[in-house]
């Protein structure tokens, strides 16, 4: 089993959260030893999901906001408008990584784009994503194994209606402040393109990849094989 030199981009646009999570599902069923790594990148309409540990306690008043049971690990949160959400569907074993190397290397690239804003981020030992200086919450992450390969990912908050946040307790803490890239440095907010791209070649730097390709605009594969 050969490691791939290339990281496989699709820009998806705007997207409602199940078709895509879905899609990643069926991904990850039926890849094989030459299917693509993957980064999908795309903002959801607005939906709160429920990982695999979530307690209906922190879903105080969802409202109109569906919710959605999912299969990552981790509480509730919200997708949405002003979101970026990233998915990372990769070969575990034949990168030859674990997830907790994962894990950093996707909290270190939220870290380094931050870091290019003048945002002063870092990521906790107890609770998995990116904080700010004061605490506040700017990048949520969650993951699932599934036959050696990852899905789901994580979500940076660029300039959102953060007030949607006081309807859960954010990744099951209670009182947890959230906070987006606008109100810490409007100067420098980027379009979900540019963010698009400074992610993806971050990540794809830490996990050793020589090339992020740029496949499709707005296309899920069909197959596990690209």
């Amino acid at each position: 089993m050969s490691r791939p030199d290339t990281l496989w981009l699709r820009k998806l646009g705007r997207q409602p959260y199940e078709p895509v999570w879905r899609a990643m599902q069926s991904y990850t069923d039926v890849r094989n030893a030459d299917s693509a790594d993957e980064l999908w990148f795309l903002e959801h309409d607005a939906v709160f999901t429920q990982g695999q540990a979530g307690k209906a306690e922190h879903i105080l008043m969802p409202g109109s906001i569906p919710v959605v049971q999912v299969d990552r690990g981790g509480q509730v949160t919200y997708h949405g408008p002003g979101q970026l959400v990233g998915y990372v569907l990769v070969d575990l074993r034949r990168l030859g990584v674990g997830i907790r190397e994962l894990v950093t290397a996707i909290e270190n690239s939220i870290v380094a784009v931050l870091a290019r804003l003048n945002i002063d981020a870092h990521p906790r030992p107890d609770a998995p994503g990116v904080y700010v200086e004061n605490g506040a919450k700017i990048a949520q992450l969650g993951l699932r194994v599934r036959r050696g390969s990852t899905f789901h990912g994580l979500s940076l908050n660029i300039d959102m209606d953060l007030s949607v946040f006081d309807r859960i307790n954010p990744c099951g803490h209670r009182g947890l402040e959230v906070t987006d890239i606008r109100h810490q440095n409007e100067a420098e907010l980027r379009s979900q393109n540019e963010l698009t791209m400074m992610l993806s070649e971050e990540l794809a730097k830490r996990l050793g990849y020589s090339h992020c390709r740029d496949v499709s605009e707005h296309i899920l594969p069909v197959t596990g094989n690209s």
